[in-house]
């Protein structure tokens, strides 16, 4: 293995400007002060099929958002992360929680936590979770380090247990349909809004993503770390645009109709099994 695989990004890339100003749904966090998730977080969330009784870690918990929803439901919920300040973001939104909990349900107290650790050495025991969350966290890791995160989630879920993932953009996107995008764009005026590279975009996606995913290489990754009954599928944000009837008719095509929806979609979504 080359040093270039086993090269890691650095912590100190995440900060409370970046979680709060660019990672994703940090627009409805802060209006709704933590108490409601982005469409994405919920989307996700959906899928896990997440049921009283269960234990769920949030691998890169961020702002906390999805360790404080958990425990909204009744959940026993912990929250890990490389970045020293969303461990202590994430720390706070459990300590409110808890204490508007506390005092609604007269002194019943809720299992929650975060600790800083890193995806790839998770600080729990075998068999523990019966979901594992992974929102937004595979971009941010290399190849490397996915399938040494995804072995650990592995190894603590329990049997039958599900990992949920959710990842953007799709590389397809990137690589095959932005190009074709950026190009009619320019045409029509806006090409200001579409630079060369789309992690440019968001611009701090230059320096924190690196390792894109599509419907082939994530399906890929969760079965070459043992998982079973993986399923894959692509999504996208609402457009919501006002265009004319030519655009919709070629948006409907693009984002409906295979294979043209493969290189449309912006987000990757999987659920797989630790089946043995």
């Amino acid at each position: 293995m080359t040093p270039n695989e086993k090269r890691s990004l650095p912590s100190t890339l995440y900060t409370e400007e970046y979680f709060l100003t660019a990672c994703e749904g940090y627009d409805v966090f802060l209006e709704s002060e933590g108490q409601h998730l982005s469409r994405r977080l919920n989307d996700a969330f959906v899928m896990a099929d997440v049921q009283p009784g269960m234990r769920v870690l949030d691998v890169g918990c961020g702002r906390g958002e999805i360790v404080r929803h958990c425990m909204e439901l009744g959940i026993e919920a912990y929250g890990i992360d490389y970045a020293e300040v969303a461990a202590l973001m994430t720390r706070d939104v459990i300590t409110a929680e808890q204490s508007r909990i506390t005092d609604e349900t007269d002194g019943q107290n809720l299992h929650a936590g975060v600790c800083r650790s890193d995806a790839k050495t998770l600080p729990f025991p075998t068999n523990y979770f019966d979901r594992v969350l992974m929102f937004d966290v595979v971009e941010h890791l290399y190849p490397w380090e996915l399938h040494a995160a995804m072995l650990d989630t592995k190894r603590v879920l329990k049997t039958n247990g599900r990992f949920i993932i959710h990842t953007a953009p799709n590389k397809w996107y990137d690589q095959y349909a932005y190009p074709w995008v950026r190009r009619v764009r320019s045409l029509m005026g806006q090409g200001q809004k579409y630079p060369k590279d789309p992690r440019a975009i968001t611009p701090v996606n230059q320096d924190v993503h690196v390792n894109e995913q599509d419907l082939l290489s994530m399906r890929q990754a969760l079965k070459k770390a043992g998982f079973g009954n993986i399923n894959v599928w692509l999504d996208s944000p609402p457009q919501n645009r006002q265009e004319s009837a030519l655009m919709a008719a070629l948006r409907r095509i693009a984002f409906d109709v295979p294979p043209f929806r493969w290189f449309f979609e912006r987000e990757v979504f999987a659920v797989a099994e630790k089946v043995s």
